[in-house]
């Protein structure tokens, strides 16, 4: 079942359950999808991969706006992009944990041949190809930081 399928049925059921929290959450993926679908035109289907990127990059914009409404002491406005990270999250492939991540990026970075924070960007162009859904671009990039330090 496709990532848009499965979001209209839970678009339905979160109607009925009158969930506006989820409503809300679920309606921001179905408008980003379309205008992914849109983007590369009308004949062709939004793949897995796009979908993973578009739902990631509405958790960064959640995350940027949440962090901003905390600084200002908007704790109403908070809660609401904290209540759609959390819908939007539970479509995502399963994060991986720091402590995952850091095992995971040492080994690719011995069998990349890194050796210092000049390898950087080689490092980093195959941890995002690798890593795509599992892990956020400024994690790997922290954790690649502090390993080749």
């Amino acid at each position: 079942m496709s990532l848009s399928t499965q979001i209209d049925q839970d678009i339905k059921q979160a109607m009925l359950a009158k969930d506006a929290d989820k409503l809300r959450g679920l309606r921001a993926i179905k408008s980003a999808l379309l205008l992914a679908k849109t983007e590369k035109g009308a004949a062709e289907e939004v793949s897995e991969e796009a979908e993973i990127k578009v739902l990631q990059k509405l958790i960064k914009q959640r995350k940027e706006s949440a962090d901003i409404y905390k600084a200002q002491n908007r704790e109403d406005l908070y809660e609401i992009e904290a209540a759609e990270m959390v819908v939007i999250e539970a479509y995502l492939p399963k994060q991986m944990d720091r402590a995952e991540l850091e095992a995971y990026l040492k080994e690719m970075i011995a069998r990349v041949g890194a050796t210092s924070v000049k390898d950087m960007g080689k490092v980093m162009g195959t941890a995002n190809k690798e890593l795509a859904g599992k892990a956020d671009g400024k994690t790997i990039s922290e954790v690649i930081k502090q390993i080749l330090a």
